[in-house]
């Protein structure tokens, strides 16, 4: 079996790349493990930036489509000391160049662009191997296999098209977040509501912090940052959720109960997320017929461009084919050379020299010093 663009994983990036290519008129087949598009949950709140993002969706012609998932009013920022009083605020005007949307929404809506069956859904890979020429074979756990013509890994931090390219694996990057979610926040957690306000909310410490976004439907997503080893995570039993939300709470104590409520009231279990990277400057050399876009190619911890830039990948990737339709290698390496600078500058949070939630920087008035310098 034979498809002139072979693309592993069905995130953002593979999608717009999928998209990219369909608009150019080149056959593409993605391959992804989840057994169907609803399989999971895709994640909370995404700001798609006009820089990296939005140029992505242009590229793919998906605009108009965007524009009709943005959640208005998501933009509003503020910024709240550990005893609750709110120390900068700023309100989304609806001019802002990042608007907010959920991430399953934008996935659908790449997902309802590309023609039927373009996604092989229930394709979990088990492993790859060069077959020369620039052609390389993928096969799946349920022993099937492909042959690719160009193989593009966008399955993300543990990349199982990696290997053919990078011997480098991801490391632990010293923060984890925990994840909670407050549903009918205005009736059922006002307090933990009011504090959060109409869009974002951050409340830092130096080696700690509560992130807390307002997503659709009154819910309240709260990602709880915490600098701490592995062993201290793994010594935590998240299987007993009383146990571990109040292990998790007493890192706040003293804080004000209106953040701590975004602990110890979750209506869902905690959820570990420990945070890996890739080695800043990753790079590869050109191996004929592969290569790598998102967290395959650039894993960072999060800090707001993830997403973007795996979307901004695939898109360039995508108009680089087209561009070199009789030299994939000529597309390949113009490819790379963009985007090995381009995810390097981005590669930590803008002003990160404060944002570092180890850093004795994080605190209220450095986040706001990071914001008015950035003229967010």
């Amino acid at each position: 079996m034979h498809t002139p663009v072979t693309i592993i994983g069905a995130g953002l990036g593979g999608l717009t790349l999928a998209r990219v290519l369909h608009v150019h008129g080149i056959p593409v087949t993605v391959y992804e493990a989840d057994p169907s598009p609803s399989a999971r949950t895709q994640g909370g709140m995404l700001d798609i930036h006009d820089y990296n993002g939005q140029l992505a969706l242009k590229a793919a012609g998906l605009m108009d489509e965007f524009h009709a998932i943005v959640l208005d009013g998501r933009q509003a920022m503020r910024v709240l000391d550990r005893d609750g009083s709110v120390q900068f605020e700023e309100a989304d005007d609806g001019t802002g160049g990042r608007p907010e949307v959920m991430r399953g929404a934008l996935r659908r809506i790449l997902l309802d662009s590309l023609p039927a069956g373009t996604v092989r859904w229930g394709h979990k890979v088990s492993g790859t191997r060069v077959l020369g020429e620039g052609r390389h074979e993928v096969t799946f756990a349920d022993g099937t296999t492909v042959v690719a013509g160009l193989l593009v890994g966008a399955d993300g931090a543990w990349s199982r098209v990696r290997p053919l390219l990078s011997t480098a694996t991801p490391e632990y990057a010293g923060t984890s977040f925990v994840e909670t979610y407050l549903f009918e926040a205005d009736t059922r957690h006002p307090t933990a509501a009011k504090a959060v306000g109409g869009g974002a909310m951050i409340a830092p410490s130096p080696g700690k912090e509560i992130f807390a976004h307002r997503e659709s439907g009154d819910t309240l997503h709260a990602y709880v940052a915490l600098t701490k080893p592995q062993d201290w995570f793994a010594a935590i039993d998240f299987t007993d959720a009383a146990t571990a939300t109040a292990r998790i709470a007493a890192e706040f104590d003293g804080w004000a109960p209106e953040l701590t409520a975004l602990i110890t009231d979750s209506d869902t279990e905690p959820v570990l997320r420990p945070h890996y990277a890739l080695p800043m400057e990753h790079r590869w050399g050109r191996v004929p017929g592969v290569t790598l876009l998102g967290d395959a190619a650039h894993l960072a911890a999060p800090n707001g461009e993830g997403a973007n830039l795996a979307m901004l990948d695939g898109a360039e990737l995508g108009k680089a084919l087209a561009a070199h339709p009789d030299d994939i290698e000529a597309a390949i390496t113009e490819y790379e050379q963009a985007m090995f600078p381009r995810s390097t500058e981005v590669a930590t949070f803008e002003g990160a020299e404060v944002h570092r939630i180890d850093s004795d920087d994080n605190t209220a008035q450095g986040l706001i010093n990071m914001f008015t310098e950035k003229g967010q």
